[in-house]
């Protein structure tokens, strides 16, 4: 089985969980940050839509320098973070759909600036740096809802909202 036809379940599965947070994010609350030291909650759902994008960015690119000019992107709304989320999510299932073995085990560097921050082989980055790191903040956002008194979708299992998947 090729890699790519391997990752795609995964790949749907986490996006499809992830979009269900998203959903939850109240307009109405996102100035909210639980700590002086964390963000908002517009500004980790935000990180969180954003990151399916990362996916074209780790197969169609070699390299990504975060050292230079960076223009992350500035939704407004729930409307915005989905409309971003989903237009990452099917452009980057794209990319992976279409991305052969050989060119999934090539190597793909993380740098800012000269430091090399990471440099590991695509599939490796599309499970660590892109999957696994969009889980860990969708896990925050829960956090975010529950603190708020929202309902936490169920995700791998029940949720104390909801009963099943």
């Amino acid at each position: 089985m090729p890699i790519s036809e391997a990752l795609l379940p995964e790949f749907d599965q986490e996006m499809a969980n992830t979009r269900k947070t998203l959903e939850r994010v109240p307009d109405d609350k996102l100035g909210w940050k639980p700590h002086e030291k964390s963000g908002t909650m517009l500004w980790l759902a935000g990180h969180v839509a954003n990151i399916p994008t990362w996916t074209v960015i780790t197969i169609n690119q070699d390299v990504l320098d975060i050292g230079g000019p960076f223009q992350m992107p500035d939704p407004k709304s729930r409307k915005d973070l989905l409309e971003m989320f989903d237009k990452g999510v099917a452009e980057g299932r794209a990319a992976l759909a279409g991305a052969g073995d050989a060119h999934l085990m090539k190597p793909w560097t993380l740098k800012k600036g000269a430091e090399t921050i990471l440099s590991l082989p695509r599939v490796a980055c599309l499970r660590s740096f892109v999957m696994n790191h969009m889980i860990h903040h969708r896990a925050q956002l829960g956090m975010y809802l529950r603190l708020n008194n929202l309902p936490v979708p169920a995700i791998y299992g029940p949720s104390a909202d909801e009963g099943s998947f």
